[in-house]
């Protein structure tokens, strides 16, 4: 098969077969190999998620047949990947790896993690699994991972500057709108949110709840949607914030950013469950606690929601024991006790059914208040389905991230997508890929 034909996609909740031919894979066959059920050995692990060196010793400690050894490692923006990759390809990579999901098929289209489904026991892991998060880690019917934790994308604001504005929670993006104007009416200078251009997840997460299709395929070759309708409906009604004045452009985790959010000059913020940390750590000295709920996005007239981040754990293609690495990826995510070996590293929303209130009762959410994860499960339940990461994450997202750099010079959102829209293409392209648009 050519690498042409890398894969016709499954998403959500539409189970269309996936061709992963670069991988050198077909449809799922009709059955898969046992899992061994008592392997042995040793194995590494790498990650660059907080805490995941006393999972690792829990799990060494709780049995004496597989023995972890764990290596942190950078985060993706930092260069995890980039070193990831290359020691995947050189032969010593590690045995279990940590991959976000828009990165993960990257991955599996150039071979370098293996299908699952003959390794772990399905019943008990997959199967169990909401079909929106084993979208995140399946292609072609195969299972390239576990899910770890599911992001569900959120509002947070200051309900106390709300309040001072008259307006109630934004429950449409209409009224979201109309909150920023009464915001600035009663506090000039103040805005409602951010627009953070190096968060180009972010802006995938907000097309997604609007019913975009960034990547799809038809037949043998990708679909590329970056500037699709749904998108340019999202592009247009947030460059008519920032114009407004009702977002402030700037990027995420900058000192502008933090002191704007301790300050009182930004009130809300887009983000996920995972938030909640960074937006205590940057408010609670200016006597903020109490102050910050989490809210459901806004919506375009129904329900709906969208994943914001999120890790997977998979087995590399370089693993000499795939069989206890496989064991070890089960403890990782689907384990209470990998949950609480973890500890308090935030507010954590697991993909695994039962684990995130084992993850909330190390967490203190006093700080905020409402209940936040009441909020994180109703955000949960309108994932909007259909959804799929393309081939070549690393493309869309320099080409978005570098054209949202003129945001503040005189350049658009539209402008960037159909920027990053044609970066997309022509890379896919280059690498041999059929492209439609």
């Amino acid at each position: 098969m050519k690498r042409r034909q890398l894969f016709a996609g499954v998403a959500g909740l539409a189970a269309s077969t996936l061709l992963l031919a670069a991988c050198g894979t077909g449809p799922t066959p009709a059955s898969v190999p046992a899992p061994t059920e008592d392997p042995s050995g040793s194995i590494t692990f790498w990650s660059s998620l907080a805490g995941m060196d006393n999972v690792a010793a829990a799990f060494n400690a709780g049995q004496d047949k597989i023995k972890v050894t764990f290596e942190t490692i950078p985060n993706g923006a930092n260069g995890g990947y980039a070193k990831l990759s290359t020691a995947i390809t050189a032969g010593n990579g590690p045995d279990v790896s940590t991959i976000e999901y828009p990165q993960l098929p990257q991955f599996v289209s150039n071979g370098q993690v293996v299908p699952m489904d003959g390794l772990i026991h399905k019943a008990s892991t997959v199967d169990k699994l909401t079909d929106e998060t084993k979208a995140l880690v399946q292609f072609g019917g195969k299972t390239f991972g576990l899910p770890y934790d599911a992001a569900p994308m959120l509002m947070w604001y200051r309900k106390d500057m709300l309040a001072k504005a008259g307006v109630e929670v934004p429950r449409t993006w209409d009224e979201f709108e109309a909150a920023g104007k009464k915001l600035q009416a009663a506090q000039p200078g103040a805005y409602l949110a951010s627009f953070n251009p190096n968060e180009v997840a972010a802006s995938a997460g907000l097309a997604w709840q609007a019913g975009a299709k960034w990547f799809g395929t038809e037949g043998d070759s990708w679909k590329v949607g970056i500037n699709d309708q749904a998108t340019k409906k999202v592009a247009t009604y947030w460059q008519k914030l920032i114009d407004e004045k009702i977002v402030k452009v700037s990027q995420a985790y900058s000192d502008e950013w933090s002191l704007d959010l301790a300050n009182g000059n930004v009130v809300g913020v887009v983000g996920a469950n995972w938030s909640a940390t960074g937006i205590q750590k940057r408010t609670e000295a200016s006597g903020q606690k109490g102050q910050w709920i989490a809210s459901e996005l806004p919506n375009w007239g129904s329900d709906a929601g969208a994943f914001y981040g999120g890790s997977s754990f998979n087995v590399t293609k370089s693993s000499k024991n795939p069989a206890a690495a496989a064991k070890f990826v089960e403890f990782l995510t689907t384990s209470p006790d990998a949950i609480k070996a973890r500890g308090n590293t935030g507010s954590a929303f697991l993909a695994f059914p039962g684990l995130t209130p084992v993850a909330q009762q190390a967490y203190d959410a006093s700080y905020f208040g409402n209940d936040i994860y009441e909020v994180f499960n109703k955000a949960y339940g309108t994932i909007t389905p259909g959804w799929q990461w393309g081939p070549n994450w690393d493309s869309t997202n320099t080409a978005l991230k570098d054209a949202y750099g003129k945001l503040t010079t005189g350049g658009t959102i539209g402008e960037a997508v159909d920027t990053a829209q044609g970066a997309t293409v022509s890379g896919l392209k280059q690498t041999g890929l059929s492209v439609t648009e």
